[in-house]
């Protein structure tokens, strides 16, 4: 039985996740966040105290992480060694850790396998910054989801006020620069547009607005919206 593919990808703080999740449950499908995988694997590394740069430790550690998916009443559950690290991948260092050692095949491999053998069982939404290049090739659809960076950083500044959190706008602008630079010339698995993969740049379209242009790219590969 052959299984639909839906690859988003694109920088940081585009909405990746939120248009990912929702187009998923309007299709029917699993939603597969690959960049909590990142970021479950980070904290990782942050817990045993290993830094950005010590690649052989991080290639060391990729064999003693065990990170899986499961889903519970329809929300997402990421597993970390069997603890559920759901509520903890979000903060601000684990998000800069998992950009840093995501450049390092040992932590590439490893979850680029998992996430083929996901897609290979189910029909799935996946997210992140090399689907439709490198994880999933030959999804059927593939979208490359952008905003500029003043709309991103204008985003997560309000994402972290509206969670009592100080947030400084220039700041966060830059700390997006500097994660765009590093996911773009990354040696292994850069951030870049799939040939055959639809721009939409969501600067100036709402959530709703973007979701419907989500399915309509899906509805002309013959992918049906169930919802």
């Amino acid at each position: 039985m052959q299984h639909f593919n839906i690859a988003i990808d694109g920088p940081a703080g585009a909405g990746k996740s939120t248009i990912a999740k929702a187009a998923a449950e309007r299709l029917g499908f699993i939603y597969v966040d690959t960049g909590a995988m990142y970021r479950a694997m980070a904290l990782y590394f942050l817990r045993q105290g290993i830094g950005p740069a010590e690649e052989s430790r991080i290639a060391a550690a990729c064999g003693q992480v065990d990170i899986t998916i499961r889903y519970e009443n329809g929300i997402q559950q990421v597993l970390l060694n069997g603890e559920n690290v759901s509520g903890l991948i979000r903060d601000e260092a684990v998000g800069n850790m998992a950009s840093a050692t995501s450049v390092y095949l040992p932590v590439r491999e490893k979850l680029v396998e998992l996430q083929k053998q996901l897609a290979a069982r189910e029909d799935v939404v996946m997210d992140g910054r090399d689907i439709g290049t490198c994880v999933l090739p030959h999804a059927q659809v593939k979208i490359y989801l952008t905003a500029s960076v003043e709309e991103r950083a204008r985003r997560r500044c309000l994402e972290l006020q509206k969670k009592g959190q100080e947030a400084d706008l220039e700041n966060i602008q830059e700390t997006i620069r500097q994660r765009d630079y590093r996911d773009m010339h990354r040696e292994n698995s850069p951030l870049v547009q799939a040939e055959d993969a639809v721009l939409v740049d969501t600067s100036d379209l709402t959530v709703d607005e973007v979701i419907a242009r989500i399915l309509e790219i899906a509805a002309e590969k013959g992918i049906k919206a169930k919802k």
